[in-house]
């Protein structure tokens, strides 16, 4: 069993940034593939981005591509998601997600433990 704890949400004008963090307990964090979701209301959760066990590896989606950056924290159970240039069609809830594995990375049912969410608002 792990337990996801997202911070670092909050309310931001477009253009300003965010570091979104996710703090892992429970099993050994390092053998996960850890990936950041978001979900607006009334639509899909959507991919984000993820990164690999072994750092060897990112995906991000093209809405966030060259904008937003993951990171993680092998030693300190955490992940992170570097927020730059914030626009607000970035408001949304965001989720953390372990898994096993990076083939389904981008896909929601590839991810088994979730974070309660963190509210990104971006004003314009």
């Amino acid at each position: 069993q792990v337990q996801l704890v997202e911070s670092g949400g909050g309310l931001v004008q477009a253009g300003g940034s965010l570091r979104l963090s996710c703090t892992a307990t429970g099993r050994t964090f390092s053998g996960y593939a850890m990936g950041w979701f978001r979900q607006a209301p009334g639509k899909e959760r959507e991919f984000v981005a993820a990164i690999s066990p072994s750092f060897s590896s990112t995906l991000y989606a093209d809405s966030v591509k060259g904008r937003f950056t993951i990171s993680r924290d092998n030693a300190e159970n955490t992940v992170y998601l570097q927020m730059n240039s914030l626009k607000p069609e970035d408001t949304s809830v965001y989720y953390c997600a372990a898994g096993i594995g990076w083939v389904r990375a981008a896909d929601k049912r590839g991810y088994t433990y979730w974070g309660q969410g963190t509210q990104v608002t971006v004003s314009s």
